[in-house]
Parts: structure tokens; C-alpha cells; sequence
């Protein structure tokens, strides 16, 4: 699939459905991509990967000719969002997003001049996205990510952002910033699905792609008949340890 196919698809909130990366571990990202997954999304923010790892990881998608590369960028800081596009993601998925100044910032970022303040020096992106600044600008996506109250609380203006082609639940903080005591904290499971509504019809109002991740297929699966476009899965480091322990008990006869 193509940059350009990729996008999209994701802007006229198709449905898309990818997969997690935290460690950094290129073969097996490369084995993961050629799963038909529609992304590979690379964890910077809380996973194992620094920028070697990153720039790695994007080449080993790109190898598998199939999944877009996105990246969970470290922050809402130039920075990094350039760094992540420069070495080839897709897209960015920026944490933290607590109001639509937030969110434009994030967009300018992403953006070459006259949409934005991304700085000219595409490196490898120039071989897939670009080397343009046009092209560029309408291949690249930009996902805030909602998981703090302020971002609940401000949803609406920060999906009427201009640029901005969807939003992203972080669930765990999600389930916090509602008022659990934990991530996994059922007692609020109703302020929970309360918010994920509110989020998806925001995205929906504003028509940009809604996007969640979530610990299992049948949640993904879940969460896109209630509305949601696009589902990220579980991890590669939770499976890892899943699968094996399984293995195990099965081996043990237990």
C-alpha cells in the first residue's frame, strides 16, 4: 500500500487496523509486517526504541512492501515529530494533547511552509513521502492523542482543528484521567464508555478518523462496530510473553 493510499484511506475513515511495536527488534518487525496489518505503529513515547531503533524499525516496514509506518512521537515538541517524519513515518501520533492549541502545534510541526514550520531536510522520507514539501504535506498524518481530562474536556474544539486527521485513545490514561484508580479499574467502566462515545462522535462531527488501541482482536473488533476507524492491537512485548507462557503451560500439561 502506498503513503498516499494509506492516508487516504484513514482521512475518509475507512477502517484500518494495525499493530503495536515496543521493543526494538527489526526482524521481528519485519516478520510482523508481513502480516497484513494496514500500519506498524512504533512506540517512542513509552516503548523500548530510541531513534536508531525507530529509523530500523520504519526500514523493516517499508522491506515488507505491505503496512504504513507510524510512530508514537516523545512529545508535542517539533522535534521529535520532525525526527520521526525525516526517517520515514507515515504519520505521527502525538501524546498528550490537552487543547486545540495542542493540536495545532502538532500540525504545524508535521508540516512543510506554507501549512506549517517542519524544517526542510527529509533524509529518508524523500524516498517515499516527498521529497516535495506538497506531496509531503498531503501524505503525511498527524493523530492527537486524547488520554488527560483537559483533552476530554476540550475534544470537540481539538477535533475541529484544521490539518489534524484524527484522534487516538490512550486507554490506560483515559481510564484514569475518568477518575479510576488503576488502568484496568472497572468501577468506572461507565465514565469510561461514556467518554469513548464522546470521543468517536467528536471525530465523527468533525469527520476525521477516530482512532483506539486496544489489548486484543476481539476489542479492536469491538471498538470498530462502535464507531471507531481505526484499532491499534495489544504489543509485540505482551504477546511475546503471552505466547510463551502458553506454550509453557501447554508443555507442562497444566
Amino acid at each position: 500500500m502506498s503513503t498516499t493510499d494509506f492516508a487516504a484511506r484513514l482521512r475518509n475513515r475507512e477502517r484500518v487496523l494495525g499493530y503495536w511495536s515496543v521493543i526494538d527488534s527489526p526482524v521481528s518487525t519485519e516478520w510482523l509486517a508481513h502480516i497484513d496489518w494496514d500500519y506498524i505503529a512504533l512506540d517512542l513515547q513509552h516503548g523500548l526504541i530510541g531513534y536508531d531503533g525507530m529509523l530500523r524499525g520504519l526500514t523493516a516496514i517499508d522491506a515488507a512492501h505491505g503496512p504504513a509506518g507510524l510512530v508514537r512521537v516523545e512529545a508535542n515538541d517539533m522535534t521529535p515529530i520532525g525526527r520521526a517524519l525525516d526517517a520515514g513515518a507515515t504519520g505521527v501520533i502525538v501524546p498528550l494533547i490537552d487543547t486545540a492549541e495542542d493540536a495545532a502545534r502538532a500540525v504545524a510541526a508535521a508540516r512543510y511552509a506554507p501549512n506549517g514550520v517542519r524544517s526542510y531536510g527529509p533524509m529518508r522520507s524523500q524516498l517515499r513521502i516527498g521529497p516535495t514539501p506538497a506531496d509531503a504535506n498531503r501524505d503525511t498524518l498527524v493523530i492527537a492523542m486524547i488520554e488527560t481530562p483537559l483533552g476530554l474536556e476540550n475534544v470537540e474544539a481539538i477535533c475541529a482543528v484544521p490539518g489534524l486527521d484524527g484522534v487516538y485513545v490512550g486507554p490506560s490514561d483515559l481510564r484514569l484521567a475518568v477518575g479510576g484508580a488503576s488502568p484496568i479499574d472497572p468501577s468506572v467502566d461507565d465514565q469510561f464508555e461514556a467518554a469513548l462515545i464522546r470521543i468517536q462522535q467528536a471525530a465523527a462531527a468533525a469527520n476525521i478518523a477516530a482512532g483506539i488501541h486496544t489489548p486484543a482482536g476481539e476489542i479492536a473488533a469491538r471498538r470498530l462496530n462502535d464507531g471507531y476507524t481505526f484499532a491499534s492491537v495489544a504489543s509485540d512485548l505482551t504477546h511475546l510473553k503471552a505466547v510463551s507462557a502458553a506454550h509453557l503451560k501447554a508443555a507442562r500439561g497444566n
